[in-house]
């Protein structure tokens, strides 16, 4: 029974995996079909979303499941309440790229984003995949040092965000008010994902530490400034 039980929680880990990895191919594919105005591939992302979806339900059922015949204590508790958060965390990451692969259809055949501002949007696309594949590779392995990397990784994506405000308020923007708010819904659609991304690798912390990521990194901040001390003296 304890093995059959074990099994059905790391069945639960194998399911955040995919969806994380479905989520990151999503977003990849959108910004794809966004750029390139491809129908059939917005389409295709649109659709796709329902398997996430899916998925999203299949584990909350099992974890629910888990949760009343199991009655899990301490570390197993933690593991199915921070993998139900996870889950919700994924699914809205899915949702995110469902909009901007909405975006691409609703504007085809023209292109939602002009010419000067394809390469920024790409940068997005591309950091928000690798951030979701970097978020899965962090549930496999439960990597704290990993998870805690992705705070800092996701500051590029801000930068990103902020570069594309300049655009906007930009006194040469030329390409009108019904493509700025398309950029800037897309820029919204990138930092969040992005964030959805953080926060799994934060509740990975949790769940192997039982600790909040924030707290991790405060607690090691007064260590890197004292080695920062010693190295100066």
């Amino acid at each position: 029974m304890r093995d059959a039980y074990h099994e059905e929680l790391d069945s639960i880990g194998d399911g955040l995996v995919e969806m994380a990895r479905l989520v990151g191919s999503a977003i990849g594919r959108a910004t794809t079909a966004m750029l390139d105005s491809d129908l059939k591939l917005a389409e295709n992302v649109i659709e796709a979303d329902q398997k996430v979806d899916e998925l999203q339900h299949d584990l909350e059922a099992r974890a629910i499941a888990l949760l009343a015949r199991q009655q899990p204590v301490a570390t197993d508790l933690r593991i199915v309440v921070t993998s139900l958060r996870m889950s919700a965390d994924l699914e809205r990451s899915g949702d995110l790229a469902q909009h901007v692969a909405k975006l691409a259809r609703l504007r085809y055949p023209d292109r939602a984003v002009p010419s000067d501002l394809h390469a920024t949007i790409l940068e997005m696309g591309q950091l928000a995949q690798r951030l979701m594949a970097k978020a899965a590779e962090v549930i496999i392995t439960k990597d704290v040092d990993l998870a805690l990397q992705l705070e800092q990784d996701d500051d590029e994506m801000d930068l990103l965000h902020r570069t594309l405000f300049r655009h906007l308020m930009d006194d040469r923007w030329k390409h009108g008010i019904e493509t700025a708010v398309d950029v800037t819904l897309l820029g919204r659609y990138y930092e969040r994902f992005a964030d959805h991304a953080v926060s799994v690798a934060k509740r990975v912390v949790y769940l192997v530490t039982g600790e909040h990521a924030d707290e991790l990194q405060a607690d090691s901040q007064p260590e890197i400034q004292a080695v920062a001390g010693s190295e100066s003296a």
